[in-house]
């Protein structure tokens, strides 16, 4: 099947690097706004009979849904075989439930919304909480991809001497999964309780790992509070200012700034959102689901 590659809006460099991988055309698309804030688009490529793939990671989600959706109608009017959404990032993980009476589940509605327009899905680590898989709430076939062997081959290659932190229990499954994959040790913080409201967080085995890197890695980084707080836990044990990796950075309000500030050696993300922290490329990742 011919195969055609569209980029939403800030999604160009990936879209490209795909299209490369894919040797596949990149597609020309007009979107803009009317001054009453309505949104125009325009394909200018042919896609008849071609499989579209639309690159949107899905970050500021809100902005982002209709010029998506519109772009999806108006290929299969124009007689595309399949439209495929690669979104790197996935919103509307979290709300998986209804924790207050009221709450829309909105994992759920977000779920049925792109299922109506996108005949498949590929994502990169969602954020799956209470929830097994996808087909959960997804109709229509989703490819799940993880960058954890990404992330071990960068620090392989980039870090020295590296050793794993995980800031608490839930985070030792994946921070082990990386460990391994890297050829690392990994150690875990241990809060330890020493009264009702008086709880202290120690780095086990500190003194073996003084002059180890130490990596923090974490699926996203968003408000960065957990690394920023981990970040204050390393200093005060006296271990190497840590390097901070995550897969997405959400990077929220002054999130970025304020890790920085935290006295961090480096931060690294993959490029599922575009930001200058990226380097870990996945590309080549998401080609392999084709």
């Amino acid at each position: 099947m011919n195969t055609i590659v569209f980029a939403l809006p800030g999604n160009e460099d990936l879209a490209g690097k795909l299209a490369t991988s894919l040797k596949a055309d990149i597609g020309e698309l007009t979107i803009r706004h009317f001054p009453d804030g309505e949104t125009y688009i325009r394909i200018h490529s042919d896609v008849k009979e071609k499989r579209v793939i639309m690159v949107c990671s899905l970050n500021n989600p809100d902005e982002k849904l209709l010029s998506l959706f519109f772009l999806s109608q108006a290929a299969k009017e124009q007689g595309a075989d399949c439209t495929c959404l690669v979104a790197p990032y996935l919103a509307y993980m979290r709300q998986d439930k209804q924790f207050n009476t009221g709450e829309g589940v909105t994992s759920t509605y977000f779920a049925r919304f792109i299922s109506n327009f996108a005949d498949t899905l590929i994502t990169i680590d969602p954020h799956l909480h209470r929830r097994n898989s996808m087909s959960e709430i997804y109709t229509v076939p989703c490819k799940v991809l993880h960058a954890a062997g990404l992330i071990s081959a960068w620090i392989r290659n980039n870090i020295e001497k590296p050793v794993l932190i995980g800031p608490d229990s839930e985070s030792e499954q994946w921070v082990e999964v990386v460990a391994k994959n890297a050829g690392a040790p990994f150690i875990v913080l241990e809060k330890i309780r020493r009264g009702d409201r008086e709880v202290e967080v120690a780095v086990p085995q500190v003194e073996r790992y003084r002059e180890y890197s130490p990596v923090l890695v974490d699926d996203i980084i968003s408000t960065a509070h957990t690394m920023i707080e981990t970040v204050g836990h390393l200093k005060r044990a006296g271990m190497k200012p840590p390097v901070c990796i995550g897969i997405h950075g959400i990077f929220a309000g002054n999130s970025f700034q304020e890790l920085q500030e935290a006295g961090v050696a480096t931060i690294v993300t993959t490029n599922t959102i575009g930001h200058p922290t990226n380097k870990v490329e996945i590309a080549d990742l998401i080609a392999s689901a084709f």
